[in-house]
């Protein structure tokens, strides 16, 4: 069962930092370094000194970017920079964002939740880890001891019962607000009544529960409690290292979205679209929709209105062409991944890289194209118009159904497969993995 617990909280005192947007910031590793820079100028006790401290050239085993993520940690507990609350509490959090001219809100709520390895339990990951950042954030857990940005995770509430007993309980409170680099409002709400906690945690640990997204940060999490184990500590089962902090979030929640993950490809030929549909073959039936901006979304809208996954768009940079590819070769995918489910071999993704890029693109090629990834019509439109890239490919973004189907039969989905926006802040609430 998925274990959900209220706990004492670390915050920040705005008492003392002032306005809450300038100490939040996203998650680390979506922030480049004129992100990094604007953060750190906008508040001296911004969370990115915590989360991402700035390398230097001179850099030592005893003083590095951990060392001061520990220092400034340690430095803010003593002046009550940050504080922990006195009381056990659930933390709801809401987002309100606009994404293509539409606004959401999406509800969730931060908890401790107990570890439990992948396959052995009821949390499910839907995307493969990859070492270095597993090394670089267990480095910081050692320096700080402390959970400083929340998992993601999912879970079914078909009726939405553990979201209207969280409205409930926060009808009448004015929540902290926040407002990041991107626009989106997000608001806090601490919530110590015991009815509501029981009403949570009991729905919940009957429930599954599937990360989103903060992969790398969970299994780290268990390293560091097989660590300290390792090495002797007791870590019995009411230890803050058993747990993790995590936002929860129903799969039905109106606010959640999962958006594409559009492809970029440079360092191929000039290709017309002449030539992709030469590439392509019989596998695809493929429609020229037109050039231009215009066609561009207007191939988007033509994905979107079919609704399924085997529709791709593709954009030829050298004629300005946008093009619509229905893929029609079930056959043929699942010869070439063979060793993955038909879920799986279902999704765009998946259709794209296999069959496309790594089948038919990359065998004329003398190398590998690189990929850059963008989640936004406009943002595809932008590189084009740059021409920085000399094929677009539109990819349809996968659902809830194919993170719990793939997912739940621990099947990890491929690269770049979901994104979930907008990202959580880090800097509204931190977890001691050491007290109580």
């Amino acid at each position: 069962m998925a274990e959900i617990r209220p706990f004492r909280a670390h915050r920040y005192n705005l008492a003392r930092v002032g306005d809450l947007s300038d100490v939040i910031a996203p998650p680390y590793d979506v922030i480049d370094a004129p992100l990094q820079q604007a953060l750190l100028d906008r508040s001296p006790y911004n969370v990115v000194r915590l989360i991402l401290n700035p390398e230097k050239l001179n850099d030592t085993e005893h003083d590095n970017r951990y060392t001061r993520s520990a220092g400034c940690l340690k430095e803010w507990l003593a002046d009550d920079v940050i504080t922990q609350d006195s009381t056990r509490a659930l933390y709801v959090y809401h987002q309100d964002y606009t994404v293509e001219g539409r606004t959401f809100t999406r509800k969730g709520v931060l908890a401790r939740v107990r570890l439990e390895a992948f396959g052995q339990g009821r949390i499910y990951p839907h995307e493969q880890t990859l070492s270095g950042p597993k090394a670089d954030r267990l480095k910081l857990f050692h320096a700080t001891g402390m959970n400083l940005s929340p998992i993601f995770g999912l879970y079914p509430d078909p009726d939405r019962r553990v979201a209207t007993a969280l409205d409930d309980a926060i009808v009448r409170a004015l929540p902290l607000q926040a407002t990041d680099h991107l626009g989106t409002v997000s608001r806090l709400w601490t919530v110590t009544d015991a009815k509501a906690h029981s009403a949570v945690s009991s729905y919940l640990a009957n429930q599954p529960v599937f990360i989103a997204d903060g992969h790398h940060r969970y299994e780290t999490a268990l390293r560091y409690r097989d660590e300290r184990r390792a090495m002797g500590e007791t870590i019995d089962d009411d230890h803050p290292a058993n747990f993790i902090l995590m936002m929860l979030v129903g799969m039905s929640d109106p606010g959640l979205l999962i958006l594409p993950t559009h492809r970029l490809l440079s360092g191929l030929p000039d290709l017309t679209g002449d030539l992709l549909r030469e590439l392509l073959g019989d596998r695809f039936e493929v429609e020229t929709v037109g050039t231009g901006d215009a066609a561009a979304r207007e191939t988007w809208g033509l994905i979107e209105a079919d609704g399924g996954q085997d529709v791709l768009g593709f954009g030829t940079v050298a004629d300005g062409g946008w093009h619509l590819a229905r893929y029609r070769s079930p056959d043929e995918m699942a010869r070439l991944a063979a060793d993955h489910s038909p879920a799986w071999r279902g999704l765009g993704v998946s259709i794209l890289h296999v069959q496309v890029l790594d089948g038919l693109l990359a065998p004329t090629l003398p190398e590998r194209p690189t990929c850059r990834y963008v989640h936004l019509i406009d943002e595809v439109l932008a590189d084009v118009a740059a021409k920085k890239c000399q094929l677009a490919a539109l990819v349809p973004p996968a659902t809830m159904d194919h993170v719990v189907e793939i997912a739940g039969n621990l099947e990890t989905m491929p690269a770049k497969s979901t994104y979930f926006y907008p990202k959580l802040l880090s800097g509204l609430v931190f977890n001691s993995l050491r007290t109580s």
